[in-house]
């Protein structure tokens, strides 16, 4: 799994809060039953000073002294759990407790990630994505060409392929996805449907809209004692699996929005990280908005989809 040295340091640290809730969880239930299940601390005490006997005789040649031992213990612990029985308690009450009794609760299973790791892993990728509300909705699951027709439905099939072969070669084959047309047409959907099944995979995927992400960059970059969370920032753009910028256009643009967009897509270019972006603005505005190096960065390095049709959202609202 791709993760940061933080988000890894993040589960381990899940880990560790369960051992400890579970460890006080088992020494709370022991000292329960040594107060309330009358002659259970005798019999554990008794275990100790037991093997010790039986260890001597095996010392001194006791060829049967183990195979005692076996069967004391196994009759100690059946007599134990008669007594939590019968105070009303399970007969595995003083087990030790685990969330996850398969790698009991390390993560690991003989060096291997446990499934319950990976699944933490695909939940905080899902977190951290910025979308795991949007992606319940929006995802291939739930595609439809309905909405489309004529032209619209070619250009919409067309991305919906495109999309499909990303997700497919995406280990293997560096490419960038620009999908840019008019109001509602489906662009954020299929970022959505891509970022979704690259996460189920394992990838880091990070989605911001255009207004939120500048907005970020700015508060951080202008507040001085904000350098390390700004470098902090700065990697995850850098560095993520997968970046989405939804909306391209909708921010207030300027100088500063320039500068950061032009170095975010300059440095996952070199680092061979695929970037989405998605836009509402024609190629024209495009240019027109941003600088020259910006408008060569993405005509050259990215697959672009013009979407068109109308407005899903509205004739979604119109026709429930």
């Amino acid at each position: 799994m791709p993760l940061s040295n933080s988000q890894y340091d993040s589960i381990i640290r899940t880990y560790e809060e369960k051992q400890n809730r579970n460890r006080y969880l088992s020494d709370e239930r022991r000292a329960y039953v040594y107060r309330n299940v009358d002659g259970y601390k005798e019999l554990e005490d008794s275990i100790s000073s037991i093997s010790v006997e039986q260890g001597k005789k095996l010392l001194e040649g006791d060829e049967t002294a183990l195979a005692e031992l076996r069967q004391i213990l196994r009759n100690l612990s059946e007599a134990k759990q008669s007594l939590l029985l019968s105070a009303g308690l399970p007969a595995d009450y003083l087990e030790p407790v685990y969330d996850c009794p398969d790698c009991h609760d390390t993560g690991y299973i003989e060096g291997t990630k446990c499934h319950c790791f990976k699944q933490a892993e695909i939940s905080l990728l899902y977190e951290q994505s910025n979308i795991s509300r949007l992606l319940e909705k929006e995802n291939f699951s739930t595609l439809s060409y309905e909405y489309y027709q004529g032209e619209d439905l070619r250009r919409f099939q067309t991305a919906v392929d495109a999309c499909k072969k990303f997700t497919e070669k995406f280990v293997f084959d560096y490419h960038n996805l620009f999908f840019y047309g008019t109001v509602g047409t489906g662009k954020s959907f299929l970022s959505g449907c891509v970022a979704k099944e690259l996460i189920e995979r394992g990838h880091s995927v990070i989605y911001f809209s255009a207004v939120r992400l500048f907005e970020t960059l700015s508060q951080i970059s202008f507040a001085y004692k904000n350098k390390e969370e700004l470098q902090g920032m700065h990697g995850d753009l850098y560095r993520c699996d997968l970046l989405i910028i939804d909306d391209l256009g909708t921010e207030l643009t300027n100088n500063f929005v320039t500068t950061q967009l032009f170095s975010c897509l300059n440095e996952r270019h070199m680092r061979r990280k695929p970037t989405i972006i998605s836009t509402n603005l024609s190629l024209e505005e495009i240019r027109n908005r941003y600088s020259d190096r910006i408008f060569s960065r993405i005509t050259s390095n990215y697959q672009m989809y013009k979407l068109s049709g109308p407005d899903i959202r509205i004739y979604k609202k119109l026709h429930p």
